[in-house]
């Protein structure tokens, strides 16, 4: 069984930086993509930013520049550096990872329960 576990959230001042982690663990044969989403009160869920296995990476316009998505095979683990932050980035941040196991060889869309980023003065 796979888990991901997601830290790093908090409140931070607009203008400050936060680090977000998030671990899958389990029997993991392979990770593919890797990526981070968020969803603000009355919203929809949204791409943030997303790595693939070769470490290409894709970002929503609105945090170009600011974020910086990098992962970790060795521990399974995908970060999403965020300066600069503003208030409209205060959301849920949720990790996926799509992950290849014993259960599914093509690889599984796995979610974890999300962090919460408040970004407020």
């Amino acid at each position: 069984q796979v888990q991901l576990v997601e830290s790093g959230g908090g409140l931070v001042q607009p203008g400050g930086s936060l680090r977000l982690s998030c671990a899958a663990s389990g029997t993991i044969l392979s990770i593919k993509s890797m990526g981070w989403y968020r969803q603000a009160p009355g919203e929809e869920r949204e791409l943030v930013a997303a790595i693939t296995s070769d470490d290409n990476t894709n970002y929503a316009d609105s945090v170009k520049g600011r974020f910086t998505i990098s992962r970790d095979n060795s521990k399974n683990t995908v970060n999403l550096q965020m300066n600069s932050l503003k208030p409209e980035d205060t959301a849920v941040y949720y990790c996926k990872q799509t992950i290849v196991s014993s259960v599914s060889y093509t690889g599984i869309a796995y979610w974890g329960k999300g962090t919460l980023v408040t970004v407020s003065s």
